[in-house]
């Protein structure tokens, strides 16, 4: 099956020593399709860039879980890679938990992480975060664990204890949680590329996540860079999304201004290759292949 060869692709990538796998925020399944084109090989589907793709609002909680969950879902079906979610905080108690692992299980996800924020959550780098006791996201990772039907399916433990309180207290809840079963760590938001080399040296065995955000609170480094510093894998949640708000801004203000797109042509891909890239010409090959004339002959046969 896909999902178990992407699972399988996943953990692979993931497990890689001193290689850091490069994974792209993709707002939706026609963006996750462009990073699957040019050489990526695992997309995020994360709450930050669905917010505002569905919902035109900021990361504060607002996405619930069916959009979150059909987010993710339209992208695996979209694309050949594997695709990892960002299931927030599990969306309610340990029942809850379990739910919303067996789902993401189920539309092939090839894992998700869980975080110790305090509902409504917020985009990691945003100020005025509260977590709860490190006891609840240990719990709900145990749960988790438990839940998931398939091994290579994989858990990461999120913590934004950093911000709220400091580093150590941020290390010492994801040692935690990852005795609670993580097979990954994520601690959200540290300051400096000393705080990232003591993350990496506290969790030397451990696939860890780098978060990195445009004029966010962690410095900017290369996924080589990072790789070679212990971090397995780099996620750039917001590229995608700032990128597209950009572009449309541009056009359509040029649009607006000018009455037509002449000007910003050169920003655009042409018709013909978009059709192309969009899979128009399998679409076209399918319906040939079974127009109601050739179903009757083969009826008929």
């Amino acid at each position: 099956m896909k999902a178990d060869k992407m699972r399988q692709a996943f953990r692979q990538a993931v497990f890689q020593k001193q290689q850091a796998l490069a994974m792209i925020v993709a707002p939706d399944s026609l963006s996750a399709r462009v990073a699957e084109s040019v050489g990526f090989k695992a997309i995020f589907a994360a709450g930050y860039a669905t917010s505002a793709s569905n919902l035109g609002l900021p990361d504060r909680g607002i996405a619930d879980f069916g959009i979150m969950l059909n987010k993710c879902r339209e992208i695996v079906n979209a694309v050949n890679i594997p695709v990892f979610a960002d299931a927030d905080t599990g969306y309610g108690n340990l029942t809850n938990v379990r739910r919303t692992v067996r789902s993401y299980e189920a539309i092939g996800a090839c894992g998700l992480f869980l975080e110790d924020q305090k509902w409504p959550k917020r985009c990691g780098h945003m100020a005025g975060k509260s977590v709860e006791a490190p006891e609840v996201l240990a719990e709900k990772i145990a749960t988790a664990v438990a839940a998931r039907e398939h091994d290579d399916f994989l858990i990461m433990s999120r913590t934004d204890a950093r911000q709220v309180y400091d580093l150590d207290e941020a290390i010492r809840r994801s040692k935690l949680y990852h005795e609670a079963g993580a097979d990954m760590v994520f601690i959200e938001a540290p300051k400096s590329i000393a705080e990232l080399q003591q993350i990496a040296a506290a969790f030397p065995d451990v696939p860890l996540m780098a978060n990195m955000i445009e004029d966010g609170a962690t410095p900017s480094l290369p996924t080589q860079v990072l790789g070679q510093m212990g971090f397995s894998i780099v996620v750039h949640p917001t590229a995608l999304t700032y990128a597209q708000t950009f572009i449309d801004e541009k056009v359509l203000k040029n649009l607006k201004a000018t009455g037509t797109t002449d000007a910003a042509k050169a920003h655009m891909v042409t018709f013909d290759k978009f059709n192309q890239f969009i899979g128009l010409d399998k679409v076209n090959a399918v319906e040939a292949r079974y127009t109601p004339e050739k179903i009757a002959a083969l009826i008929g046969k």
